[in-house]
């Protein structure tokens, strides 16, 4: 059972390329420019986008997913006021003015996806990764989420609601997961390191590759 919250406003790499954007081609031309004038390394280049993506960025919703684990206030206040939560541990910026947090239980499994771009909020995971701005996975997210989430590895009950949240220019969304089992004797730090990024969209589960 899917439920998909709509509001108006890449699966992984190897799903059909999407066009890109008159921006994205700017930038693809300026990078190509500035290697042929050797001022950057595009494999230096590609090293410091996927720390940002990948490591730097995603620590700060760890920091916020685990407070919330340890805190049941502030879990309360995060579920309620996810903005003023997120921006008490110092956390806003771009795309990080108005945040919503979702919880998944056993009952439901939430999953965000942008259905129009791919509005994301960079201010607690970094960059998006490829695949959330691919349209293949844009529009399977919403017609077949299960599906989707068993391609990223994430199998759920038949009883497990899966519940769509679009984001958008206005509203964007971070997933707080559940909390892994055998985890009560872990530090808070201890247990941001066990969350992942996927996590927190919802195409992950915490413990996996963190």
């Amino acid at each position: 059972m899917s439920e998909h919250e709509h509001h108006s406003h890449e699966p992984h790499a190897e799903h059909a390329q999407r066009t890109l954007s008159p921006m994205e081609l700017r930038v693809r031309a300026l990078e190509t420019l500035l290697t042929e004038k050797g001022y950057i390394d595009p494999a230096a280049l590609d090293v410091l986008i996927d720390a940002y993506q990948t490591k730097i960025g995603p620590r700060n919703g760890a920091r916020v997913v685990a407070r919330a684990w340890c805190d049941a206030e502030f879990r309360r206040w995060l579920l309620a006021d996810a903005t003023a939560a997120i921006a008490s541990l110092g956390l806003t910026g771009r795309q990080g003015e108005h945040m919503v947090a979702v919880e998944n239980t056993p009952q439901v499994h939430n999953l965000v996806v942008c259905t129009l771009c791919s509005c994301y909020p960079w201010a607690v995971l970094g960059l998006p990764p490829t695949w959330y701005k691919s349209a293949p996975y844009r529009a399977r997210a919403v017609k077949d989420p299960r599906g989707v989430l068993k391609e990223f590895g994430v199998e759920l009950p038949e009883t497990t609601q899966i519940r769509i949240w679009d984001s958008t220019a206005e509203i964007r969304y971070l997933v707080l997961p559940q909390r892994p089992a055998g985890s009560e004797d872990l530090s808070e730090q201890q247990l941001a390191n066990l969350v992942t990024r996927d996590s927190m969209i919802g195409t992950g589960l915490p413990g996996k590759d963190a």
